[in-house]
């Protein structure tokens, strides 16, 4: 039995001694209580990163400041090396924390869905999330807040839903989260570089257009 699994069964048996000397409707209550948090959380979680991961650009680290080089070819130089640790590496492993918390709540308020499946169905939502960044950040602030809603609601209507001794038992799938992990780290690194690249040669050819959007 692993570590997850123990932690799941040690939790479901406190919370089922817990409850067991309560009234079946002060039992319900709690269940019901502690569910609505956790979908509170996923809900405050959502709409406080929906807007970072759907801008083209995360964040302005301004990591050219620390290129002081004053030769032109090492000043060019230094200023690719930096683009690439900011944007090529540093910007992906934000977004993959994103992923990653977003699948962690996904195998939380989910049942009878292989670890896979959830891991590919977020991978997807943050591809399409920053594909259509790069084209307009008003269209992937939409998609980042519809998807993951959407998920929400459609996993509220699944029979069972309102239990929570479902959550504690789903706790035991996390070993494979972390198992699977490694592989959507490469792939959103992938997807940045290609997104970067394709807006460099755009670029080049003066085929990007002038972001006048509010946001």
């Amino acid at each position: 039995m692993t570590l997850a699994e123990v932690v799941s069964s040690s939790l479901s048996d406190f919370y089922s001694y817990f409850v067991s000397d309560l009234p079946g409707w002060m039992s319900n209550f709690i269940g019901l209580f502690l569910l609505v948090i956790v979908v509170v959380i996923y809900s405050i979680f959502i709409w406080k990163f929906h807007k970072f991961i759907s801008k083209k650009n995360v964040f302005s680290l301004d990591l050219h400041q620390y290129n002081k080089s004053e030769h032109p070819f090492l000043s060019k130089l230094g200023a690719m090396g930096l683009y690439v640790v900011e944007y090529i590496i540093v910007l992906p492993l934000l977004i993959f924390f994103w992923f990653g918390v977003f699948s962690l709540f996904l195998i939380l308020l989910t049942k009878d869905i292989p670890m896979q499946t959830i891991l590919i169905l977020s991978a997807t939502i943050i591809g399409a999330i920053r594909m259509v960044s790069y084209y307009s950040e008003n269209a992937s602030r939409e998609v980042a807040k519809l998807f993951p809603f959407t998920l929400l609601a459609v996993a509220m209507t699944e029979s069972g839903f309102f239990n929570f001794e479902r959550i504690i038992t789903q706790i035991s799938q996390l070993p494979q989260f972390f198992n699977h992990i490694l592989i959507y780290l490469f792939f959103i690194i992938v997807i940045e570089t290609v997104l970067r690249l394709f807006e460099f040669l755009f670029g080049i050819f003066g085929l990007t257009e002038e972001n006048t959007e509010n946001n």
